[in-house]
Formats: C-alpha cells, sequence, structure tokens
C-alpha cells in the first residue's frame, strides 16, 4: 500500500466513525478513527456477504456510506456491551 491510499483509510475513517458517533458513541479523534476503520471491515464484509452495495456512481462516497453503516453497528454493539 502507498501512502494515498493510506490516507484515504484514515479519512473515510474518520468521516464514518464520525457519523457514527451521533448514534451514541464516544467523542474524539482517535475513538472515531478506530470505530471508522472497524465499521469499514464490518460494513464490507456484510455488503459483501449480502451482495449490497449502493450504487452513486461515486466510489468514495460509497466506501463511505458501507463504512458508516458498518460503525454504527459497531457503535451499538459496542453500547450492548459496555
Amino acid at each position: 500500500m502507498d501512502g494515498k491510499t493510506i490516507l484515504i483509510w484514515v479519512v473515510i475513517g474518520l468521516v464514518a466513525g464520525w457519523i457514527a458517533s451521533f448514534f451514541g458513541g464516544a467523542s474524539g479523534i482517535i475513538v472515531y478513527l478506530i470505530s471508522g476503520i472497524i465499521g469499514s471491515f464490518v460494513g464490507g464484509f456484510l455488503a459483501q456477504r449480502f451482495n449490497l452495495r449502493p450504487k452513486l456512481g461515486n466510489a468514495f462516497l460509497e466506501q463511505i456510506i458501507v463504512s458508516t453503516v458498518g460503525a454504527i453497528i459497531v457503535v451499538i454493539i459496542a453500547r450492548i456491551i459496555v
């Protein structure tokens, strides 16, 4: 992976984590990043498993949506556990 790819992952993770925090998650850049990156994996897995993909014509926006849904799921599960 090159630096640009990692930077894109970080931006997507931050945005997804920030949006997911409105559903009861903690605040802070590190928390946003962690929940967003974990959410990216969860959302990506679920989207692939159930063959779901938003067809918006913009891959970056589609990934943010999938990651945000995954991050929301992570936040909800974390609230149930804790």
